[in-house]
């Protein structure tokens, strides 16, 4: 399942989910940057690890969206052929998060 069909659908909630997952993207891309840039030009440990921390919540957070809405579709549709995962699947993806 790529991130794009685990938000696929017509519904409001999936629709905002991609939303907020194409955000934390862009955050966390604006992020890095900051990051290299930092790294670059010799700034301090401590202000390159908190701009670090915050590339990597950003993109967990995405990661969890994703995983969390793809679960929701197959509680509410499980039998959906266009979505052939399982709940353990699901599961082992939701961890790997973790």
């Amino acid at each position: 399942m790529t991130p794009s069909s685990a938000l696929d659908g017509d519904s409001a909630a999936a629709a905002e989910a991609s939303r907020k997952v194409i955000n934390r993207r862009r955050r966390a891309q604006g992020q890095l940057a900051s990051v290299i840039t930092a790294v670059e030009s010799g700034a301090e440990c401590r202000d390159v690890v908190i701009q670090l921390a915050a590339v990597s919540k950003a993109l967990d957070r995405a990661g969890f969206t994703i995983v969390s809405t793809a679960m929701r579709r197959c509680i509410t549709s499980p039998d959906d052929p266009s979505d052939p995962m399982t709940v353990d699947e699901l599961e082992k993806l939701f961890l790997s998060l973790a």
